[in-house]
């Protein structure tokens, strides 16, 4: 009877074991799906760490209790690798080579993203004046009155903004740069959208010229309560029909979002492909999870910089709930990455501050 019951426990977990291991490969590699053609299946990329958490679970499992089939959840971890990669890589050296261009690109929400700091404007301007970059790239900068501040005009002698949403959108948004090298010019990349963007500043750094592609990509647009019945469906306080009301809710304007994204990054990703004889640095905020169309449009031919050179998972969005990474830097062949991280002492704004450490390799 023991004998037979347990031959059937077996039988169910070698089932649940094939269908985690290939769902985790199947979303792992969702990246390539265009929201355009398929906008529900783009979303599912979302959901790759409870593969992952799945899959660890099920070899924890095979291990205690069947060791021969330890190798599916393995095997399903190899061909994940480039996805579990990109989600949380692991590079633990901190070492940072002489001449190196460092960059912070940080989404600040107009300065006020988190309301525990009365005084969120002189908070962050001392933080990035710790953090001395030699280019910040800002996202919702959302101040006229920035390039006439002390702490920019100070530290940094070459400063823009461009206001990038519809003059009559609630949501006022910016994109800034503060650079210690002259800006050449700017060009707005040419796409449809009602109060996000992006500018590409040319900066002359030294004898080369770099672009530098600031973005501010579609948000969710999910509303306060939006948000409050998500973090509901999670902690079990709906009741079923509800819960699954309010998932498929969220799901459909996850989708429209990222079909926005879509037009927005092969936008960007065309404009990198256009200038490919610069030196290329391209940041912001993706509004987008390391799985997504969105990062993987945009990053084709270039080298993430946290990929290579940071550690772990980089959650660099901070509302509880919705902890993932969205906010980005890449950069062309002409660079090499170092000690790319998120601050998430930083707690000025909703977002985490990402910077990187670039040395020319041309």
């Amino acid at each position: 009877m023991l004998k037979s019951i347990k031959k059937f426990l077996v039988s169910i977990l070698l089932g649940a074991s094939c269908a985690t291991a290939f769902a985790m490969v199947a979303v792992g590699y969702s990246d390539r799906l265009d929201p355009e053609s398929h906008p529900l299946l783009a979303c599912v990329g979302m959901t790759f760490p409870f593969f992952i958490i799945a899959n660890l679970v099920v070899l924890v499992l095979w291990v205690l209790f069947k060791w021969k089939y330890v190798w599916i959840p393995l095997l399903a971890f190899a061909f994940a690798y480039v996805p579990i990669r990109n989600y949380a890589p692991i590079h633990f050296d901190k070492e940072v080579p002489d001449s190196c261009i460092k960059i912070v690109s940080y989404n600040v929400c107009g300065y006020d993203g988190n309301h525990r700091y009365s005084n969120a404007h002189d908070t962050i301007y001392s933080y990035l004046k710790k953090v001395d970059a030699d280019i910040v790239c800002i996202q919702e900068e959302q101040n006229t009155r920035i390039n006439q501040l002390t702490f920019f005009l100070d530290t940094y002698p070459y400063n823009d903004t461009v206001h990038v949403s519809n003059p009559t959108s609630v949501n006022i948004n910016a994109l800034g740069i503060h650079s210690r090298y002259p800006i050449v010019k700017k060009e707005r990349i040419d796409y449809k959208s009602y109060s996000n963007g992006s500018v590409a500043f040319y900066l002359k750094v030294n004898d080369d010229t770099v672009i530098v592609v600031n973005n501010h990509l579609e948000s969710t647009h999910l509303s306060f309560d939006d948000r409050q019945r998500y973090k509901d469906v999670l902690r079990g306080n709906m009741e079923r029909e509800d819960a699954e009301a309010e998932t498929l809710l969220l799901i459909e304007k996850l989708s429209k979002a990222m079909v926005s994204r879509a037009s927005e990054a092969k936008a960007v990703h065309q404009y990198v492909e256009d200038h490919r004889q610069y030196p290329m640095i391209v940041c912001g905020d993706f509004n987008d999870t390391p799985i997504s169309f969105t990062r993987y449009t945009v990053g084709q031919g270039l080298h993430d910089c946290y990929v290579e050179s940071g550690c772990g998972p980089g959650i660099s969005y901070n509302k509880k709930g919705f902890n993932v990474r969205i906010d980005y830097i890449f950069c062309s062949d002409h660079f090499k990455p170092f000690d790319c991280q998120i601050d998430s002492r930083a707690d000025y704004s909703d977002h985490y501050p990402i910077s990187c450490s670039l040395k020319w390799t041309k």
